[in-house]
């Protein structure tokens, strides 16, 4: 159950992007997350429907330009 929510460490990691990088994305509502106690969490569901619904965005966005 813990590995289903996710730290800003562990959402970096998973994307392959810096931690400062998610909590920018968090702090600017581009990606979806909710605070506990002030600290950033995420849940891995969210993230990954996160991750679907950005490639969805740029095929259509190439499909639009062709």
């Amino acid at each position: 159950m813990s590995e289903d929510i996710l730290t800003i460490r562990e959402v970096a990691e998973y994307l392959k992007v810096t931690e400062k990088t998610v909590y920018g994305l968090a702090q600017k509502g581009k990606i979806p997350g909710f605070k506990v106690g002030g600290q950033w969490r995420f849940k891995r569901e969210d993230i990954d429907q996160w991750i679907e619904d950005g490639k969805e965005a740029a095929t259509g966005r190439q499909g639009d330009e062709a």
